[in-house]
């Protein structure tokens, strides 16, 4: 236990699918490398909308049916599959086999998924079918299949995991407060709470439905569309929008006393959570930026450390002009004077913009930097926005040591939740 009384929390597991990287190993190369995973949408015909890109995982790189069987996959969000193939990663890193385990280790084992968009995806075709006049092809469980709800029973079916099953969708800060939410789990370890949780996020937002309601917003992208790995542009004058992107991201969180004793390999600890709400409005952020910022000094609060030490921080950077604009701004209120002596990095100017698995993502690059000691770098950043004017390290190689990193993020809603986490 810590001071406080609290359990420890660490994480010993994680698992990958994103569009710049399907595998642990791929997406450390590609995040530490710069490498955009953005590219010209291939699922559907984008020709009628005026945005034809987005991160979307590489086909040759993941199939749907490898992780579930054809007659099942037509009756899921494709959210479903993603969230189970980078669960087995996660599980498979963690050392931690499901496979013939007796109920009672079976219920040692809880899920905690964030989604922001869930299963939109699945209930847009649902309707197609349905108004198309195929209603025969339409799936039988086009109800709970189309809740969110459903999606964590998902992956604790695929792993016979029957700890606590639950699904939190706050917008883009989903993940960031799944995880926030399975930290406090073990941290109270009341009776029932289980050994281990595997949390994380995914979203699957790439339906064409979806992205005429985000262009309809005016929110999206329209530039680079020839050359798509430029697009996503957070924090650069030029930006004028995010890139819609798919992924998943996940983690197993454990107590560490129960992680030393099975000789777990341990990512870092998680040691502070804060998440707010400015009560402001649907989508707009106030000017200020107060709110953001209360957030992240809610976590440095818990973790027992101060704006002086923090090392790195992981920041939501969706390149639309307020988001970048007020981030910027929380970022020096939450750290003083030490905002502008810290890097800073933004994953989604290499992935897009995956929704609510965002801070799950960046978590994951997180980790990422404080095991090899290298700062992810932000790319595209060619005309610096004055207003925009901290280190939001441009090249990529940098080293550095960390210690100490902060995971922020914001969402639709007024929302805004942030991760303090240390290295052992």
């Amino acid at each position: 236990m810590n001071s406080s009384g609290a359990n420890r929390v660490v994480i010993t597991g994680m698992g990958v699918l994103s569009p710049n990287g399907v595998g642990n190993t791929a997406f450390c190369r590609a995040v530490l490398d710069g490498t955009s995973g953005v590219r010209r949408i291939t699922r559907f015909d984008t020709s009628q909308l005026p945005v034809h890109i987005a991160g979307e995982v590489p086909a040759d790189q993941f199939d749907d049916t490898a992780w579930m069987d054809t007659n099942q996959r037509k009756h899921v969000s494709r959210a479903v599959p993603m969230a189970i193939a980078a669960t087995a990663e996660a599980l498979r890193d963690a050392r931690i086999e499901t496979k013939g385990i007796s109920i009672d280790e079976q219920r040692e084992i809880g899920v905690v998924l964030g989604t922001g968009g869930g299963a939109q995806d699945f209930s847009e075709e649902q309707y197609k079918l349905w108004l198309e006049g195929n209603i025969k092809k339409v799936s039988l469980f086009s109800i709970p299949s189309g809740t969110m709800g459903t999606m964590s029973s998902e992956v604790s079916m695929a792993f016979g995991l029957r700890g606590m099953s639950h699904v939190v969708t706050t917008g883009c800060t989903s993940s960031t407060d799944a995880i926030g939410y399975a930290f406090r789990q073990l941290q109270s370890g009341v009776p029932g709470t289980p050994k281990m949780i595997v949390t994380g996020g995914v979203d699957s937002p790439l339906a064409h439905g979806i992205m005429k309601g985000f262009t309809l917003m005016r929110i999206l992208t329209t530039q680079h569309q020839d050359d798509p790995t430029r697009a996503s542009r957070p924090f650069s004058a030029d930006r004028d929008g995010f890139v819609i992107a798919e992924g998943a991201w996940m983690f197993v969180l454990e107590n560490y006393e129960h992680a030393r004793a099975r000789d777990a390999k341990i990512y870092a600890e998680i040691t502070g959570y804060g998440s707010t709400c400015e009560a402001f409005h649907r989508v707009r952020l106030a000017e200020c930026g107060e709110e953001p910022a209360r957030a992240i000094q809610l976590a440095l609060q818990e973790s027992g450390i101060g704006a002086e030490d923090v090392d790195y921080v992981n920041l939501h950077g969706t390149s639309t002009q307020l988001n970048d604009r007020i981030e910027t701004r929380a970022l020096k209120l939450a750290l003083n004077g030490n905002a502008t002596k810290t890097p800073m990095s933004a994953l989604k100017s290499q992935i897009g913009h995956p929704q609510g698995a965002s801070g799950a993502a960046g978590l994951a690059a997180t980790l990422v930097a404080m095991r090899h000691s290298q700062l992810p770098p932000t790319i595209n950043l060619e005309h610096p926005d004055p207003e925009c004017d901290l280190d939001y390290v441009t090249e990529a190689g940098r080293h550095a040591d960390i210690e100490h990193a902060i995971c922020n993020c914001i969402a639709f809603g007024s929302k805004n939740s942030a991760l303090v986490i240390r290295r052992i």
